[in-house]
């Protein structure tokens, strides 16, 4: 019972946090945050299906073991991290290595303790290394698809290829 009471603790104590991102950031943000809730969910299947670690302390026996890091810690900390970095990509990285590492060392190692979760065929290095690539994808994916920038560049790149392609032809045909 116990142990179910830290992981509740871990969700409120993480969403006690997002009033204070503000509405607007936290509408600019909320689809990467959401998209990667949804790839740490189908990693967790697959991690557990490989035995990369187990959760042992679940919320309701049905759900994934991770759902309470997801709807937690991991939402609001990649919205309040977008928050603070987003278009400064050395900081970004930097704060998502401390805040990884913390994950990996000594919050791995504390739910460890209390029987919570364990890894198996994973190493805390691996394991941080895992973080550090998701935060990056996370980053390019928030880039791409919601602020667009990667996307306008590459469609604003092939439409200046092809309209000098055209001008090119229409000037060969005289």
């Amino acid at each position: 019972m116990k142990k179910k009471l830290y992981l509740v603790l871990i969700i409120l104590l993480s969403w006690l946090t997002v009033p204070f991102i503000g509405k607007r950031d936290f509408k600019r943000f909320y689809p990467a945050a959401i998209f990667m809730c949804l790839y740490v969910l189908i990693e967790g299947f697959i991690a557990e299906k490989n035995k990369w670690w187990t959760i042992k302390e679940r919320l309701l026996p049905k759900l994934s073991g991770e759902l309470p890091l997801i709807l937690g810690p991991f939402f609001a900390g990649s919205i309040w991290i977008l928050k603070l970095t987003y278009g400064r990509p050395l900081l970004y990285i930097l704060l998502n290595s401390v805040v990884d590492a913390f994950f990996a060392y000594p919050f791995y190692t504390w739910f460890k303790k209390i029987g919570i979760w364990r890894l198996l065929r994973f190493t805390q290095l691996k394991l941080f290394m895992l973080f550090m690539m998701k935060s990056i994808f996370m980053y390019v994916f928030h880039m791409a698809f919601v602020d667009k920038k990667i996307l306008s560049a590459a469609v604003g790149g092939y439409r200046n290829y092809f309209n000098k392609f055209r001008m090119n032809e229409r000037e060969e045909r005289g």
